[in-house]
């Protein structure tokens, strides 16, 4: 049952998200708009609730259990994230908005964008631990418990990894095309480049002269 209930809360979510936008930009009813946005987190709350009910009522913790709090630390974590991004993409497509920005491919910038993800996946580890835990407190030393610490686990595992590739970007950030080995910065105009960093051509001339 929790395994469905994810499935049907995964789709209710870009249901949900699906509709606001449409209603937002192809009909024009913004304050419609908000009122479905905002049923998104009630999804994750009702997902919690059904949980909790069905430990209360004899159920034995499984990997559903576990997977259901990872889904809801997700949702948490990139929930308004996804929302945001796509929002600002319906509004350049459907309502001639500016393009949204891309994020950063190379560089330092890149880096601290990898470093920002990195952030909300903490974020979401921390949610599904927090409610793992919880779990464990409710289930007692009479439970077993073993699946449910098994997903704090993967919880931190992802963390570790997210970590490891964010921290590549930094110690070894990619260099925009053109730029020159052993530099970081990008390639410019010619005439972007400062007087004095090249010659001025007519000394050259007057010194071949």
């Amino acid at each position: 049952m929790i395994l469905a209930l994810i499935i049907a809360c995964e789709a209710g979510f870009w249901v949900l998200l699906a509709a606001g936008l449409a209603v937002r930009y192809l009909l024009r009813r913004r304050r419609l708009s908000t009122v479905l946005l905002l049923c998104e987190p009630v999804l994750e709350v009702v997902l919690f609730v059904v949980t909790v009910v069905d430990l209360r009522g004899g159920a034995e913790p499984d990997w559903q259990h576990g997977l259901a709090a990872l889904y809801i630390g997700f949702t948490v974590a990139y929930g308004h994230y996804t929302i945001t991004w796509l929002d600002g993409h319906a509004a350049h497509r459907l309502a001639g908005a500016p393009r949204p920005p891309k994020p950063p491919r190379c560089g330092a910038a890149r880096a601290a964008h990898e470093g920002r993800l990195w952030l909300r996946t903490v974020l979401a580890a921390a949610v599904a631990a927090a409610l793992l835990q919880g779990g464990i407190w409710y289930i007692g030393g009479d439970g077993d418990a073993s699946t449910l610490r098994s997903f704090q686990g993967t919880a931190l595992r992802a963390v570790a990894i997210h970590g490891l590739i964010a921290l590549s970007y930094a110690l070894f950030p990619k260099r925009p095309k053109g730029a020159p080995e052993g530099s970081a910065l990008p390639a410019g105009d010619p005439q972007d480049v400062a007087r004095g960093q090249v010659g001025d051509p007519r000394k050259d001339e007057e010194q071949v002269r």
